[in-house]
């Protein structure tokens, strides 16, 4: 499933990075993913979210690009 969401052009939501648009990624785990990531040296993002439809973590790409990672709740 894609899913777009479009946000103003003005909006603060993808900063620190330069970027206009971000990935976000459905995972079944984000402890456990966080946990393995953060061993390979990935750049993982202090804030988390708890929110009534899922989890949610930010980690960055090597250029600084940052990418949400989305667990749902079922």
């Amino acid at each position: 499933m894609t899913i777009w969401s479009v946000f103003p052009a003005s909006t603060k939501y993808f900063e620190p990075s330069q970027a206009s648009s971000m990935v976000n990624y459905i995972v079944d785990d984000l402890n456990a993913l966080l946990e393995r990531l953060e061993k390979e040296g990935v750049r993982i993002g202090l804030k988390r979210q708890d929110e009534s439809y899922g989890r949610f973590a930010r980690i960055y790409d090597p250029d600084g690009n940052k990418i949400e990672l989305w667990q749902p709740l079922r």
